[in-house]
């Protein structure tokens, strides 16, 4: 039968036979994939007319709650998503690569949702802009979630990770999201998607899944909608294209291939702990998901001198790769997703052993456990070491599978310039504990790629490896890798996100905002802002207290107490040679001391704790005999969630008497709601 999509709330029966699906290992039909009869126009304009306002309508940190609860319900069904990911050809140890990996993004962005978003549904950036003299024309820059549809065309080798890396971000920032994953694998993010249906926790609309082809999908786009895309730079080129992309300005991000690199240093000779780092490194990339990740070491760097001490050793771990069936405990390496894929990759291995020769492997060859090698999609890991490093093949033909390319380089200058000749790489690595080297090359390669690891004996135990993206880092590249940026925390969720400069009085901006501006009105209602709960006080409460005169045996006592006897305060002949001082001059810590004694209320009472200072700014020194008064005033409420408490951030503001500003920052405290 063929699988049917998640469109519009319910599940959707294609027409037609539709596309067969195998199954890698064994090679029989799982089922048939198709998209006939579908109306694309209708699926967007669902996931825009339903979906997005429901998402708009939660705040950050509620999308954040839902992330993490789907996490947690996905990560009690992975057994049954590694049974089913069996089938793509992934042993136990890539189905948890992929499954594991894609249900961490979730929790990654809930947490960060949490953490560095506001409990709103706007996001300001950076801070106010002083626009005129009179502190009453300012402005900032705020993302409010675009109203479109996320459209996400996933490629076959990640059917779980791949999807959930492009959800969670579009889900965080308020964004519906369009999946359509590729056909070879199209039955494990089917799967996917139906734990995540029989879950109930996302709103009706915020996720759609299209099983079979894209039709005309990308013809009803608008300006609203986002597309991104992994899969070959061919196709990302052609649909970066598309006159709806390219006429409606439709924001178009691309993961494609790349022959990423990793280059190891001269330092790192035979018998070093970096040289075997390198060398499993190498032998990992190549096995894991049979070598089948965008992320893959396709180019392995190593100077000229130790090619073949290299290719000796990657031939001897590669020689203990079992390959087969997953069923089979032994196994460490199964199928490729499709027999066409085979034949992908030997068509490309053919390119590069016209230039090269085979250190380890035959293409046409490969012994199993567990299975037939015909009937399923196996081939056996192939290192080529390429006779002629500056033909263009080994920088140019990406054999997507088991395969990578040793290249003997001759110093730092020719590793950097071979390293580029990848026209834009998702990640490169350098094995190295020569920090000279590591620099040089970093630096000199860092226009041609979206990540580097530097890996070497000291953060090789925590290392999450070469070909491991992070939601917390950027995953992408420049050039041929796409030019984009499909993950990098919060990066991520404001690519969903329109960002809008907004010019308006602090009271204006303020209130679209939820933030208190500095030059719009304060309150001070006669109660200490710090008897007031979450649930009583209001952004812009504030109170004015002071004046406290500072002496000079404060300063004294200050430095004699904690030790800080920092000449301008201690001595007044160097104070007022101090090009900033007219003499001694109290402690910067000193005045924040004593703003603190001037505005905290004593008692218990709701404010539980300080946990920090923020933008702290002394602007004008602080003289014994100066008085100095405090205005502290409610800047943010950001509530927990199911918390019994929640955090508020206060603007201090401490003046002199002549008016003139002597420290500002934001105090940041933790209230009981």
């Amino acid at each position: 039968m063929s699988l049917p999509s998640w469109v519009r709330g319910s599940w959707f029966a294609p027409e037609g036979e539709g596309t067969p699906v195998h199954d890698a290992v064994t090679g029989a039909e799982i089922a048939r994939v198709s998209s006939a009869g579908l109306d694309m126009e209708a699926v967007l304009s669902y996931a825009r007319a339903t979906g997005g306002p429901a998402l708009r309508e939660l705040t950050f940190h509620e999308r954040a709650a839902l992330l993490k609860q789907l996490a947690t319900y996905l990560r009690e069904q992975r057994d049954e998503l590694y049974a089913v990911s069996k089938r793509t050809g992934a042993t136990l140890g890539d189905s948890k690569f992929d499954v594991d990996g894609g249900i961490g993004v979730l929790f990654a962005y809930a947490s960060k949702g949490r953490r560095e978003l506001p409990n709103d549904t706007v996001l300001v950036e950076g801070p106010v802009e002083p626009l005129g003299k009179g502190g009453q024309f300012v402005g900032q820059h705020v993302l409010t979630p675009l109203c479109g549809a996320a459209v996400q065309i996933n490629a076959f080798n990640f059917p779980v990770w791949g999807p959930l890396e492009k959800f969670a971000p579009a889900f965080l920032a308020g964004v519906p999201s369009v999946i359509k994953p590729a056909t070879p694998t199209a039955f494990l993010t089917h799967r996917l998607v139906e734990l995540i249906v029989e879950s109930g926790l996302l709103p009706d609309g915020a996720l759609q899944l299209i099983c079979g082809g894209a039709g005309d999908l990308l013809d009803h786009l608008t300006d609203q909608d986002l597309v991104s895309f992994t899969g070959s730079a061919s196709t990302a080129a052609r649909l970066r294209a598309h006159p709806a992309v390219v006429g409606r300005s439709a924001r178009f991000n691309a993961e494609a291939d790349s022959l990423n690199c990793s280059i190891l240093g001269p330092d790192a000779t035979p018998g070093t702990p970096e040289f075997d780092l390198f060398v499993k490194q190498l032998v990992a990339e190549m096995t894991v998901k049979a070598g089948q990740k965008c992320t893959a070491i396709r180019r392995a760097l190593v100077p000229a001198a130790v090619v073949d001490a290299v290719g000796e050793a990657a031939g001897a771990r590669l020689a203990r790769v079992v390959i087969g069936s997953p069923d089979e405990e032994s196994v460490r390496m199964g199928a490729l997703a499709s027999l066409d894929q085979r034949e992908e990759v030997r068509r490309s291995l053919k390119a590069l052993l016209s230039v090269g020769t085979a250190v380890f492997g035959d293409p046409d060859r490969v012994d199993v456990v567990g299975a037939d090698a015909e009937r399923g999609a196996f081939i056996s890991p192939v290192l080529v070491r390429a006779e002629d490093v500056e033909r263009a093949e080994p920088h140019e033909v990406e054999a997507f599978g088991p395969v990578s390319t040793l290249i003997g380089y001759r110093d730092g200058a020719h590793a950097i310039e071979l390293a580029a000749r990848g026209q834009g790489s998702l990640v490169g690595s350098v094995v190295t504990a020569d920090v000279a080297f590591a620099r040089d090359v970093v630096l000199g390669v860092a226009p041609w790629h979206g990540r580097l690891l530097v890996l070497d004996r000291d953060d090789a135990p925590e290392s999450t490896g070469h070909g491991s993206p992070l939601p917390m880092l950027v995953h992408g590249g420049p050039g041929r890798a796409g030019g984009g940026e499909e993950l990098g925390g919060i990066r991520a969720v404001a690519h969903h996100m329109q960002r809008t400069a907004v010019q308006a009085s602090p009271k204006v901006l303020g209130a679209i905002t939820n933030r208190w501006v500095r030059g719009a009105e304060r309150r001070a209602d006669g109660t200490h802002p710090f008897r007031k709960s979450l649930a009583e006080l209001r952004v812009g409460d504030s109170i004015t207290v002071g004046p406290r005169v500072v002496s000079a045996e404060d300063v004294a006592h200050f430095a004699e107490f904690t030790g800080d006897t920092f000449y301008a305060h201690t001595d007044p002949v160097a104070a007022a040679a101090n090009p900033f001082f007219d003499g001694i001059v109290a402690h910067g810590y000193l005045i924040l001391s004593l703003a603190a004694g001037l505005f905290v209320d004593p008692d218990p009472g709701p404010v539980l704790a300080n946990y920090g200072i923020d933008d702290l700014r002394f602007l004008t020194p602080v003289y014994p005999g100066d008085e100095l008064t405090v205005t502290l005033t409610c800047k943010a409420i950001t509530p927990r969630g199911d918390s019994a408490h929640g955090e508020v951030r206060w603007d201090a503001e401490v003046t002199k008497q002549d008016g003139s500003v002597a420290a500002q920052y934001d105090v940041l405290t933790m209230v009981a709601k």
